[in-house]
């Protein structure tokens, strides 16, 4: 982290996406402004707290499924968030002390808390960039990603709720393939989404409320969120809500489809 950038401005004129998630799981890192657009998501999605906690809970899952089952050791988060204990590191260290993670995010207040993401076990290691997926080549070329992970050996692509902030016009298929591209077989890509499959008309008020506050979004359907596992070999379920993807015996009432409303899976890279 270089001082300028540790020295921007946190941008409080207007929601941030990062933030309003962190209220979203209860968290206080965030300012009114966000408050009040997560408020004004919750009013039209009361089931959002329920979406943002099973996000959590499905990347801790795969991540312990892709260190336990299938050997990964190196993960690239991206769109990492504002720290929320237990942090993919620790979730992967829980299983393999020595597993190394890059978290990415292009989130001013995510750098100021990025010393939470640092607290790596002595055997493994974790570092922060500031980054964007829009730009793949630069988050890629990072010095920093260099140090930390070896990609001549297989790493776990991870995209929480990311990817329904890339428009179209963005490129979103072409930013995914050119981030697996350079990872070597044996790879994974762990992809979580937001849809609008189960109720259409809630999920366009929640993309109003998105749009109107500078942050464009496109929720996904079923079959659009299954194309960004185009050419890999997608683990059991295949792309499932996320509480029914490989689900930990609980305890208590199980969220309906429509109240999670988030298509996630795993892939392998052949």
């Amino acid at each position: 982290m270089t001082h300028s950038q540790a020295a921007r401005v946190i941008d409080t004129s207007r929601p941030h996406s990062a933030r309003m998630y962190d209220y979203y799981l209860g968290g206080k890192d965030h300012f009114e402004i966000d408050k009040q657009a997560a408020e004004r998501v919750a009013e039209a999605y009361p089931a959002i707290f329920v979406c943002a906690r099973e996000n959590r809970a499905f990347m801790h899952r795969a991540t312990r499924v892709l260190a336990r089952e299938h050997g990964i050791r190196q993960w690239l988060d991206i769109g990492t968030g504002i720290p929320t204990e237990p942090n993919l590191h620790q979730v992967a260290q829980s299983v393999v002390s020595d597993a190394r993670v890059v978290y990415a995010d292009n989130d001013p207040l995510v750098l100021k808390y990025a010393e939470r993401l640092m607290r790596s076990s002595p055997e493994g290691r974790t570092t922060y960039i500031e980054a964007d997926v829009n730009d793949p080549r630069t988050l890629l070329n990072a010095p920093e990603l260099a140090e930390v992970l070896d990609l001549n050996r297989p790493v776990a692509l991870s995209l929480n709720a990311l990817m329904h902030f890339v428009t179209d016009a963005q490129d979103p298929y072409g930013i995914v393939r050119r981030l697996l591209d350079v990872l070597p077989s044996g790879s994974a890509l762990a992809l979580s989404h937001c849809t609008p499959d189960f109720d259409p008309a809630t999920w366009q008020k929640v993309t109003d409320i998105y749009t109107s506050a500078g942050t464009p979004v496109r929720f996904r359907s079923r079959e659009d969120v299954a194309r960004f596992f185009d050419g890999l070999e997608l683990l059991d379920p295949g792309v499932t809500v996320g509480h029914r993807w490989r689900p930990d015996a609980t305890e208590g009432e199980v969220p309906t489809d429509a109240e999670v409303s988030l298509w996630t899976g795993v892939g392998i890279k052949p």
